[in-house]
C-alpha cells in the first residue's frame, strides 16, 4: 500500500507543479511526513489523505488506487492560481515573493485574464465574503461602481476586498458588514485598483 500511495502522491505532484512544502500545507502535517510519504517510508492518515482529495477534488481513490488512469482521463482539468500574501512594494503584482500557496479551479470555468487569489481575512466584507474565504480575482485596474475590488493601500504593500463607491469626487472603500465605517480615499491615504472579485470558496473543516 505505502508504494501505490507513494506513486499516486508523486503523481499529483507532477500533474498539478507542486512541491514537497506545498503538498505539506494542503494536508496539514510537516514537511519533512510528506516527504516520507513521497518515499515511501510511512502511509499517510485517512484524514490527511481526505484532505489531499477534497483539495484537488479527486475521489481518495486517486491517491490509494494502484494505476489510476481511468480517474486522470475524467477528472476535469484544472488551473494552480496563485494566492497573494504580503505584496512587497515595488515588486510586480504576481512576483515569486508576494506568493503564498495556490488554489486550483476548473479550467473550464475560469473567465479570461490574469487571475490571482486572495485570502478574506477579518469580517468587514461578511456575510458577503466570509473570514478565511479564498476569493478568486482577475487583474484589472478599473472597477464598476458597487463592484467588490482588491484594493492595494499602506504604500502598496496591503491589500484589502471592499466594494468601491463614490459621492461626487469622493471615492469610498465600502464595507458589507455595517458594524465597519468606509475608508475614504484621500492624497495623503491613497488606494490603487489591482482586480475585480469573481468569485470565492471555502474549505469545509
Amino acid at each position: 500500500m505505502e508504494s501505490i500511495i507513494s506513486a499516486n502522491l508523486k503523481r499529483i505532484l507532477t500533474e498539478y507543479n507542486l512541491n514537497q512544502n506545498e503538498l505539506a500545507r494542503i494536508a496539514g502535517v510537516s514537511e519533512s511526513a510528506a516527504g516520507k510519504w513521497i518515499l515511501g517510508k510511512s502511509t499517510p492518515r485517512m484524514g490527511a489523505i481526505q484532505k489531499i482529495a477534497d483539495h484537488f477534488n479527486l475521489p481518495k481513490s486517486y491517491i490509494l488506487q494502484e494505476n489510476p488512469t481511468n480517474l486522470i482521463e475524467t477528472s476535469p482539468q484544472t488551473v494552480r492560481i496563485p494566492i497573494l500574501g504580503t505584496i512587497a512594494c515595488g515588486d510586480p503584482i504576481l512576483a515569486e515573493e508576494n506568493i503564498e500557496g495556490f488554489m486550483y479551479e476548473i479550467a473550464d470555468s475560469l473567465p479570461s485574464g490574469n487571475l490571482f487569489g486572495l485570502i478574506a481575512k477579518g469580517n468587514s466584507m461578511e456575510p458577503t465574503i466570509p473570514n478565511g474565504s479564498k476569493v478568486l480575482i482577475r487583474e484589472q485596474n478599473f472597477i464598476e461602481y458597487g463592484e467588490i475590488s482588491a484594493v492595494l493601500l499602506n504604500g502598496d504593500t496591503e491589500a484589502t476586498l471592499k466594494r468601491v463607491k463614490k459621492q461626487g469626487n469622493i471615492i469610498m472603500l465600502m464595507p458589507d458588514n455595517p458594524q465597519y465605517e468606509p475608508t475614504i480615499i484621500t492624497e495623503d491615504n491613497p488606494a490603487k485598483i489591482i482586480g475585480k472579485a469573481i468569485r470565492l470558496t471555502r474549505d469545509l473543516i
